[in-house]
């Protein structure tokens, strides 16, 4: 779907989130783009789950910028509630955007928490990348 100004806000179409996923949000301030969220949840049909859920999700959406502190350390925190063959969506502040992180320690990073990247997507002002365990990448 498009806006007035004809700018796609499918979100969680381009993330490939569906309905009957659980999905988890981390990392939500002010300066995070609400209609990414929103159009997840409206996917969903339900509110993202809360950080200290207990329970497994297929998706983590995890917002994150240069000063956030150690992204392998946030990676591998995002781990711990995805379900096999879940997906990680790191979404990062655009090219140029204050916080943004250098793509090359996306993949690093990604590679110390035994993520693979598997694609990269223009989320507005936001770049979204696709991280999945190594495993993932093998079926």
């Amino acid at each position: 779907m498009a806006d007035a100004t004809g700018v796609t806000n499918d979100y969680a179409s381009v993330l490939g989130i569906s309905e009957g996923m659980v999905a988890l949000e981390s990392g939500w301030d002010e300066d995070c783009d609400s209609a990414i969220s929103e159009s997840i949840e409206s996917v969903l049909g339900e509110d993202f789950l809360e950080e200290e859920s207990d329970e497994l999700v297929d998706a983590v959406v995890m917002w994150w910028r240069d000063e956030d502190g150690d992204l392998v350390d946030g990676l591998v925190d995002a781990l711990r509630p995805l379900s096999e063959g879940g997906r990680i969506w790191l979404l990062t502040p655009g090219a140029g955007k204050q916080g943004t992180i250098a793509p090359g320690e996306i993949s690093e990073s990604a590679q110390l928490a035994g993520l693979v990247q598997t694609k990269a997507e223009r989320l507005g002002d936001w770049q979204g990348s696709c991280l999945v365990g190594r495993g993932a990448m093998k079926k």
